[in-house]
């Protein structure tokens, strides 16, 4: 829809993010993308096809053009319709970019074409290596001083938990006491969580959508975050929405979802209790897992397809985690950082939030003295991962 008079806070006055020399965006392209071809190789003994496909995709991504999928891939045809064949990576949009070359980089693995490799997933190894660390047996026995904690306490820790759940040293050690909690929120640049969590007690408790970030022990957090809202009565569901393949070296699939409750299970304490809960939810249908096709597309939210908008419709609350599902929650756009968040999802069919930490440029709902007090500290607060937000619109 043309607008004739637009605000300041419109998209038309908030230029697509592209990967212009010098930005964190070009550095994805540059740098990440090429190690991971090379950290992928190294992980896994693909033979000497595959091998060949991944020099192809490295020498596209560093010299080339972009190009289409061969026809022959599985699913290609949903990829023929892109407008951005035949120029430079670094020009196009950058969500669009990002999410081609992962795309891409599946199709060299023969992920989807029958055969020996069929499904294997690329980034098994590293999500693996995650999810079986020592340091996880430290944080589920952390769970165990949960039911300690007075409902309003638990209610903010396993936010705060599932929010900084990408912070390595961090997980469930918000539960072992106030003094890393607090040494955390000092990084929380929007804290929207009491009206989120006035919305879900208001009325019946109702259908709660989950939108999945990363796997292991990020995984972990947000399982417990929906046990508790399962058992606390905030919702009658979950519907926990995960990617239908993998994505983005540590998206969260079904597989991963399933290896975090076994985790749990194998537990002591008080996480395999939640784990047990957990397991008996999915086999009930208190807690679904769900995959979308569009979970894994190149495209902002706001145009999802008519069934994933009803199913967010029909939601009492959507929270979307993460820094990906950020972007194309609110569009990954030049947004002027005071652009009001309920602005910038106007869109979108129900009561929504985000938790999620800054590792990219965009970023909407500051306070005008919040945004000069970080322009005049941390020269990357946008793209370090060392500030958050949990942001909430109703509807």
């Amino acid at each position: 829809m043309t607008r004739t008079s637009p605000s300041s806070h419109s998209p038309d006055h908030a230029p697509v993010i592209v990967s212009s020399p010098g930005s964190f965006a070009r550095s994805v392209l540059d740098e990440r993308h090429p190690a991971l071809i090379e950290r992928v190789r190294r992980a896994t003994p693909y033979p000497p096809e595959q091998q060949r496909a991944l020099d192809s995709l490295l020498e596209e991504i560093t010299k080339g053009v972009i190009e289409r999928l061969d026809d022959s891939e599985p699913g290609a045809e949903r990829w023929r319709d892109e407008p951005y064949y035949g120029q430079r990576w670094p020009d196009v949009p950058f969500l669009w970019a990002e999410s081609f070359f992962y795309r891409k980089l599946l199709a060299a693995l023969g992920h989807f074409a029958p055969g020996p490799w069929l499904g294997i997933d690329p980034f098994a190894p590293f999500k693996n290596a995650e999810l079986t660390s020592s340091k996880v047996d430290e944080e589920l026995s952390a769970l165990d001083r949960l039911p300690e904690l007075p409902l309003e306490e638990r209610d903010r820790t396993l936010l705060l938990s599932s929010l900084w759940g990408n912070r390595a040293d961090l997980g469930f050690q918000l539960s072992a006491g106030a003094g890393g909690l607090g040494e955390r929120v000092t990084g929380l640049v929007v804290d929207d969580s009491p009206a989120l969590l006035e919305t879900l007690e208001a009325g019946e408790p109702g259908k709660v959508c989950l939108v999945a970030d990363n796997a292991g022990p990020e995984l972990l957090p947000d399982l417990v975050l929906a046990d508790h809202l399962l058992t606390t009565r905030r919702a009658a569901t979950v519907v926990l929405h995960l990617k239908p393949y993998p994505y983005y070296v540590s998206d969260a699939t079904t597989t991963d979802t399933l290896a975090c409750l076994d985790r749990m299970t194998r537990a002591s304490g008080h996480a395999a209790e939640v784990g047990e809960r957990l397991r008996q939810a999915v086999s009930g249908g208190q807690l679904t897992l769900r995959t979308h096709p569009f979970s894994c597309a190149p495209h902002p939210y706001e145009r999802m397809s008519a069934d994933l908008r009803e199913d967010f419709a029909s939601a009492t609350l959507t929270v979307m985690k993460g820094d990906l599902n950020y972007r194309r929650l609110v569009g990954d756009r030049h947004w002027p950082a005071t652009t009001p968040f309920a602005e910038a999802t106007a869109y979108f069919p129900g009561p929504v939030a985000a938790l999620r930490t800054l590792k990219s440029d965009v970023v909407t709902g500051l306070e005008p003295r919040t945004l000069e007090e970080l322009d005049a500290g941390e020269e990357a607060w946008r793209t370090s991962g060392t500030h958050a937000l949990i942001q909430f619109a109703a509807r």
